[in-house]
């Protein structure tokens, strides 16, 4: 097993190599900005999804997608102004947690916490869903194939992750860029094709006959249809917290070098957001249920068929879906870590892995994921309605603190930014409502009910953390009582163990040690006896009766009428196991355990197992 870990994840690294982990910009921005990049390719189709097949208007629906794309460009402006004070103002890392906890307390800093670590799972879900959609698009696969593709690409994710952080971003840098240049040269192709070379809308023999349906459909518009539409486009924003989450992991300055991928992301998913929204309104995509993406549908059309420069096109929007889940796994397990750190969740999500990343949080987020993947069947349009709620409940919180710190702090040009982060925190909030109300039936309830729960789930950590904590904390000049000390040697028949126990008990020196066996009949008792006094050991052997053949309740009972004959006395049982190889190990200790598990929870009980490792058949010589 060490070695099947050593070839997966690579050699473990020392703390002190945590320095050189940190990231450049050029590698930072693969990392922390495929999620938003990423959106590019699907939220132009989201918002026709609900104009097309839920709101059935036709081709009505293109005349309201610019619009709806420049209202949500306008919107990841603010946005992105927003974090990049947080950047500044929060060097640590942690977004909207952080800000929310040091400027507007701890259930709305856990409603923060709670939203992000939704988002993040989601991410991970809808990016797996929509790079997978794809590459059915391309190469047209049975969906029966979606899960299984889905959950491959979940696991050879979280290997890669489980490398390091740098590894990971070297590992993704090239598929990000890659997918960057081929948006970039269909953008300008299409827009060139479409506005000088009159490229008129992609013909009926490209399109499926639901889309063709779907295209004659006339229905006017309902208000609440709008709002659904834009708040499914608004998921072009997810991932934009990612970089304030991280600003720890760049090099030095880290506040400098963060704000300024984050400026460059925003300005890369602004630019290729709008485009693709200009071009689709051109070229009207109609889609069916079961048809692949828009993009791919485009890419056809402009490229005049499925050669080279489609499948280059493809195949990059499959590489940045799949990759974007990198900036959940980037994001995630670090403020799972803060969060941990705050006594919020569990503390093995604090500890770093042998290569240096939050392990524990990795492997989480990818279960998580997949259950999701496995529940909604890979189906991307069922889960994006559960995205865009967390996501902006994110926002809505980190610059409501961001106001409330420039109204503290009152640092430089404190009024301006107060102004934006007041503005974003009304903006974010209201799309948040719209979400949560337009997408209510779809699927929205879920992240509107499950982040409160969450948020109960990390008080009650809270306070169990709170009241470990004090109940174990040492007062000044504390000093432990003295007690008397009763060793109990557990002995189901006399052997090389129970007399290696015996003999590891008295050389603790105890105030006092006797023997226990727990006997079905007299024939068991009379034999164990003989075997004593045969052995001649050295110390009082004590039966106890149990007719129904337990273990665990006798020698419990026998240990509390211990505890009622000496006062302020701690008890050692002593338990001797034997040891084999991993194959054969499940055969043997099975009772022990069990006792084990139950004298741990007895209080001034502390439970010794002797080893006893075996070769074959003989036990180990002395």
């Amino acid at each position: 097993m060490p070695r099947l870990k050593e070839f997966l994840i690579g050699k473990p690294m020392s703390s002190e190599e945590q320095e050189h982990q940190r990231l450049r910009k050029l590698i930072a921005l693969p990392i922390f900005a495929s999620d938003a990049i990423s959106s590019t390719a699907y939220a132009t189709d989201e918002i026709l999804v609900v104009l097309l097949l839920q709101a059935s208007i036709g081709a009505a629906a293109f005349r309201y997608l610019i619009p709806i794309a420049i209202i949500v460009c306008v919107l990841m402006v603010i946005v992105v102004m927003s974090y990049r004070q947080t950047i500044h103002a929060y060097p640590s890392g942690g977004g909207a947690y952080v800000v929310s906890r040091e400027n507007l307390g701890e259930v709305p800093s856990l409603v923060a916490g709670a939203s992000l670590l939704v988002d993040y799972i989601l991410t991970v879900s809808v990016s797996v869903a929509g790079g997978v959609l794809a590459i059915r698009t391309a190469t047209g696969f049975s969906t029966n194939y979606t899960v299984p593709l889905c959950l491959v690409c979940v696991l050879l994710m979280t290997v890669i992750n489980l490398r390091g952080v740098k590894e990971s971003g070297a590992a993704f840098a090239g598929p990000t860029y890659f997918y960057i240049l081929m948006l970039l040269i269909l953008l300008g192709t299409g827009l060139y094709r479409v506005f000088v070379q009159h490229l008129g809308p992609i013909p009926p023999r490209l399109l499926s006959k639901d889309a063709i349906e779907i295209s004659k459909k006339t229905k006017d518009l309902a208000f609440l249809m709008l709002l659904r539409g834009f708040s499914s486009g608004a998921v072009a924003l997810s991932g934009v917290e990612a970089v304030s989450n991280g600003v720890p992991s760049f090099q030095k300055p880290e506040s400098k070098n963060a704000a300024t991928t984050l400026v460059w992301m925003g300005s890369i998913l602004g630019v290729c957001f709008l485009g693709v929204s200009v071009l689709a309104s051109r070229l009207k995509p109609f889609r069916g249920p079961d048809d692949g993406n828009g993009l791919g549908l485009m890419a056809e059309h402009i490229y005049g068929g499925k050669g080279l420069m489609f499948w280059l096109t493809m195949v990059a929007t499959f590489a940045i879906l799949i990759l974007a889940a990198n900036t959940a796994y980037a994001g995630f397990p670090g403020l799972a870590s803060i969060i941990a750190r705050d006594g919020f969740l569990p503390r093995q999500f604090f500890n770093r892995g042998a290569r240096l990343v939050f392990s524990n949080g990795v492997i989480f987020l990818a279960a998580i994921a997949s259950i999701l993947i496995v529940v909604f069947k890979g189906d991307i349009s069922k889960l994006i309605p559960l995205y865009a709620f967390g996501v902006f409940t994110g926002f809505t919180l980190s610059q409501a603190g961001m106001v409330k710190h420039h109204l503290k702090h009152k640092v430089g040009r404190w009024r301006m930014s107060l102004g934006i982060n007041a503005i974003g925190a009304f903006s974010t909030g209201a799309v948040a409502l719209v979400v949560v109300v337009s997408k209510f039936t779809e699927g929205a309830w879920i992240p509107a009910f499950l982040i409160p729960f969450m948020v109960l789930a990390f008080r009650s950590i809270g306070k169990h953390y709170k009241k470990s904590r004090g109940a174990v904390v040492a007062p000044p000049g504390y000093r432990a009582p003295r007690e008397t000390h009763t060793m109990v040697v557990l002995v189901g028949g006399v052997n090389k163990g129970v007399l290696r126990a015996v003999q590891y008990a008295r050389s603790l020196n105890p105030d006092r040690i006797l023997a226990v066996t727990v006997a079905s009949n007299d024939e068991e008792r009379k034999a164990v006896e003989d075997q004593w006094k045969a052995f001649e050991v050295p110390i009082e052997l004590h039966t106890v009766y149990s007719p129904y053949r337990e273990l665990t309740r006798p020698v419990l009972q026998f240990i509390n009428e211990l505890d009622d004959r000496y006062q302020d006395d701690i008890i050692t049982v002593v338990i001797p196991e034997f040891v084999t190889s991993v194959a054969t190990q499940w055969l043997h200790n099975g009772s022990a355990f069990a006792l084990k598990a139950k004298l741990l929870y007895r209080p001034h009980t502390a439970v010794v197992s002797v080893p006893i490792h075996t070769m074959g058949d003989s036990t180990e010589e002395e």
